[in-house]
């Protein structure tokens, strides 16, 4: 049995982790279909979304100034 190859470390831009929420956000596909569409990983996109909620004021946790 072969291991899956682990893929290069990525890094994206702010506008390009925006985009990506507010694509998740407009609530006509789900993160998983989003994050297939830009080959992206789910959980990856869960983290963005997450994050932004928090900058909002939407979920408790530390701002990503803080």
């Amino acid at each position: 049995m072969e291991r899956s190859k682990r893929r290069d470390r990525r890094s994206y831009t702010p506008e390009f982790k925006s985009e990506i929420v507010e694509r998740c956000r407009a609530g006509d596909r789900s993160i998983s279909e989003v994050a297939r569409d830009f080959d992206l990983t789910a959980s990856a996109v869960r983290r963005w979304v997450a994050q932004a909620e928090i900058d909002v004021g939407e979920r408790s946790g530390l701002t990503t100034e803080e």
